[in-house]
């Protein structure tokens, strides 16, 4: 398997960064931080690992994307924009009752969204459902499943874990947003999940802890899982900073879900893009 550049694949995260940013503020707010500090384990993603077929999106035999954390709904309809999957137009229309893309991830409304999900804790449950399907069916397919913090306090997150590692759904490769913040404060007030790679292990899994903005390290750690021989469902925590990559975003105290002004807005996009100078994009590329 030849794999990208850390350049393409920072690239490609700049984008579906850009595409969130154009998705919230033309609803005038939305779930900003949970969303941008999936840019990058999406792009690593959906650029060099998972199987789908942009003009088909129901092929039966692609690879499934499970966005637990429903709300970062933003992060993942950005990246299917820019795989084409659908067009980047929708993206004008977050939340209208008449443009069919909804705040949270829907499968019914939108091509490419393989499960409904914001009632937290069922993602990882509904990946184990997919993931059992396939290796009954010995299809090859995998499913890819991201959960978040805060939703890892609900028993059924350790159900699912308890149940990938006893039927050794190794096709299972799931990622823990570990950026210590929901909606009511920090995880370690609210609820803390302790050491989540130990936690994992102690349920059977691989489990490993990378940067969330390290892209080099996503694609080796999910790498990593698909070469593991030892029969094992793989989680990688992500040590992530929610609003990942604008500044101006993850300085404030609480960027779970954000009003965004005019003035907001532009400092985030000037933030954008002096990052695609850094990268060396092209106008063409970035606009």
């Amino acid at each position: 398997m030849v794999l990208s550049s850390q350049k393409t694949l920072e690239q490609n995260a700049l984008r579906i960064r850009k595409g969130i940013i154009q998705a919230i503020c033309s609803n005038k707010g939305g779930h900003i931080g949970g969303s941008l500090d999936l840019a990058d384990v999406l792009s690593v993603i959906y650029t060099d690992f998972i199987r789908i077929d942009p003009q088909t999106p129901k092929w039966d035999n692609r690879d499934f994307m499970i966005i637990s954390k429903g709300h970062a709904g933003p992060a993942l309809y950005s990246t299917l924009a820019l795989k084409g999957v659908i067009d980047y137009s929708r993206l004008n229309n977050l939340n209208n009752p008449n443009s069919l893309l909804p705040g949270h991830c829907d499968r019914n409304k939108v091509p490419g969204v393989d499960a409904t999900t914001g009632s937290l804790g069922q993602g990882l449950s509904i990946a184990v459902g997919a993931a059992l399907g396939a290796k009954i069916k010995d299809s090859g397919q995998r499913v890819f499943c991201i959960i978040g913090d805060g939703e890892s306090a609900e028993g059924q997150i350790w159900e699912a874990a308890q149940f990938a590692a006893h039927y050794k759904l190794d096709n299972i490769i799931a990622f823990l947003d570990w950026n210590n913040m929901q909606i009511d404060g920090s995880v370690e007030e609210v609820m803390s999940i302790g050491d989540p790679m130990k936690k994992f292990e102690a349920f059977g899994w691989n489990s490993t802890l990378v940067k969330g903005d390290d892209v080099l390290a996503i694609q080796k750690a999910i790498n990593f899982a698909i070469e593991s021989p030892n029969k094992k469902p793989t989680m990688i925590v992500l040590k992530t900073i929610k609003g990942r990559g604008a500044k101006c975003i993850e300085e404030l105290p609480n960027n779970h879900c954000l009003g965004f002004n005019d003035d907001l807005k532009e400092k985030v996009l000037e933030e954008l893009k002096e990052r695609a100078v850094e990268l060396d994009m092209e106008e063409e590329q970035w606009n």
